[in-house]
């Protein structure tokens, strides 16, 4: 049995508005009977025995039958999520800063991301690991910053999801907690 994390794109932010008790509701009925929302913005950790890509494909079966959307997801190993916690280089607490991690089942989209933020002047990133790159924005400017408006272009949007670091960190511990029983 595995403990997987699970990042709903796009819900509660555009339009596409799914009550946490409802997604958990979800996720129960085909099979993931541990699965745990955090926050309102679409994380879940749950426990299964299928692999990573087929958790993947079943949360967004799920999805789509139960709020008739086309749901995307992107599914990480627990332990996958430390690493990339670890891995940042950015402080989850800072006053003029707030640090993000962009993940994609893309890799393509996410080396495509990658270039364009490289180009931007001034701007932090890392490559955490091929399915992760941490940014920097500044507090109360991270979506006009430079770097949110190239992330929301429609070829980028469609294959990633951002949370911020503290974020992550609250996943993290949840599913530390969930495989520790």
């Amino acid at each position: 049995m595995g403990s997987y994390a699970v990042f709903l794109r796009g819900i509660n932010v555009g339009g596409i508005n799914i009550k946490m008790a409802d997604l958990r509701d979800a996720l129960k009925t085909c099979g993931f009977e541990d699965a745990k929302t955090l926050l309102a913005s679409g994380n879940v950790v749950l426990s299964s025995s299928l692999d990573a890509a087929a958790v993947k494909r079943e949360c967004e079966k799920s999805l789509r039958a139960a709020f008739g959307y086309e749901a995307w997801v992107v599914v990480l190993e627990a332990g996958r999520v430390g690493y990339l916690v670890e891995a940042c280089p950015y402080p989850d607490d800072d006053k003029s800063t707030h640090a993000y991690i962009t993940i994609s089942s893309d890799t393509a989209v996410l080396d495509e991301l990658e270039a364009a933020g490289s180009s931007l002047e001034g701007h932090a990133q890392q490559r955490l690991a091929p399915e992760a790159l941490a940014w920097l924005a500044p507090v109360g400017g991270t979506l006009d910053s430079p770097f949110s408006k190239i992330s929301a272009k429609a070829k980028f949007k469609a294959a990633t999801t951002t949370r911020n670091l503290r974020t992550m960190i609250k996943v993290r511990d949840a599913a530390r907690a969930l495989a520790a029983g």
